[in-house]
């Protein structure tokens, strides 16, 4: 095996006479990631590095090493050019114990790989929410056999940890504070998400289908997580996905299908603790002409053994407000599951659309698709069998 060793001030190259030449470290860790090759592992040490433009990395089966997540840190700050802070085109890639901080766009993406490991990695904006931050802070897209774990994601725009478009998915240890959606799955198949903390977010943890993407996701296992008080300020730009998250909002279903949803600690976040919606309810971007093999509505959604405390005193976007109202009084609550009613036309007797075993908890059906005419709890509607997905299986992780 090769090996790329990049030390904090310089790296020794032998020119002219034979006499060494110091570099600076921004410059030899560029050209690390540009000539890589497979087998190599790239290694930064201890220290704040500065950048002004993208690093790119195309070659599969390299390793990046950092010192720890406060320890090796990359710096965009004063970044001018490229639209990540780090961009991977690659497979079989590690990165490992360093952060990432205050990138123009999105922290660290990696597209069309598989065999991906990133572990104990920070992305930060480390200004605070702003709508002028990065949009996803690690963000794998069109991937296979993804393992996400054991890392702090803070303040991204959109979503702090987010896999779309991807397959065979573990999301795991993570923290998400800060950022508009805390971790999002989207448009992704066979995921599981677990033990991770996803606080004071605008929502915490996210499973989506969006339309205009050809991938249809489905098999999103949520469970033993703490979510709790998923409470700040939607901060997305506008006409987003995202923008329509209302904040308060913990478990966030949206036109999804098979999601399991068990054994997490929700609290305080006031809009409700969990809420499930079709596309429409939502109208992101104000879209309402859907692709006709996009299925906008959520089926076999599976509730089961959480614990809840709190939660839907204050909902994050006026209409709920009035409805909160108008239903429990301006000193009520909504209860911990809510969901906008909407159902396919084609199946409106369908039984196991949100299945639900609890002790406490209710849902609440607001009737959406009928301009909230008869907002109802019926328990029994949802005292469906539960269908338990398999967990994923990353070889070797």
């Amino acid at each position: 095996m090769t090996k790329a060793i990049i030390t904090l001030t310089c790296l020794t190259l032998a020119v002219g006479c034979g006499q060494p030449v110091d570099r600076p470290f921004e410059e030899t860790f560029r050209e690390a990631l540009e000539l890589a090759k497979p087998g190599d592992v790239i290694d930064i040490p201890t220290g704040t590095f500065s950048f002004q433009r993208s690093l790119v990395l195309n070659t599969d089966g390299v390793t990046i090493r950092g010192q720890g997540m406060d320890a090796s840190v990359l710096s965009f700050a004063n970044q001018v050019a490229g639209a990540e802070g780090l961009s991977v085109n690659a497979s079989d890639f590690v990165i490992e114990d360093l952060a990432i901080e205050d990138t123009v766009g999105d922290a660290l993406k990696v597209n069309e790989g598989r065999n991906i490991t990133i572990r104990r990695v920070r992305t930060e904006w480390t200004n605070g929410p702003s709508v002028d931050n990065g949009a996803y802070g690690i963000y794998p897209v069109q991937t296979t056999n993804v393992l996400i774990e054991d890392n702090v994601a803070i303040a991204a725009s959109d979503a702090g940890i987010y896999v779309g478009q991807s397959e065979n998915i573990v999301v795991r240890g993570n923290r998400a504070e800060y950022n508009v959606a805390g971790i999002e799955v989207e448009n992704s198949v066979s995921a599981d998400v677990y033990n991770n903390v996803a606080n004071n977010n605008t929502g915490g943890i996210l499973v989506f289908n969006m339309p205009m993407i050809p991938k249809k996701g489905f098999a999103t296992r949520v469970y033993d997580n703490e979510v709790h008080a998923n409470n700040t300020g939607n901060f997305a730009a506008p006409g987003t996905a995202v923008s329509g998250v209302p904040a308060g909002s913990g478990i966030l279903i949206n036109s999804n299908d098979q999601v399991e949803v068990f054994n997490n600690s929700l609290a305080d976040n006031n809009t409700a603790n969990i809420l499930v919606s079709s596309y429409f309810s939502a109208n992101y971007a104000g879209q309402r002409e859907l692709a006709a093999e996009f299925d906008p509505y959520p089926e076999q959604i599976m509730i089961y053994d959480n614990t809840f405390n709190g939660g839907g005193s204050a909902p994050g976007v006026d209409y709920l407000v009035q409805l909160r109202d108008a239903i429990y009084g301006p000193d009520g609550a909504f209860p911990d599951i809510i969901w906008d009613g909407i159902v396919n036309p084609e199946k409106p007797d369908h039984v196991d659309i949100i299945c639900v075993r609890e002790e406490r908890a209710e849902l609440l059906s607001l009737d959406t698709g009928n301009e909230f005419a008869n907002p109802s709890v019926d328990m029994a509607r949802h005292a469906c069998p539960i269908q338990q997905l398999p967990p994923v299986v990353l070889s070797g992780r």
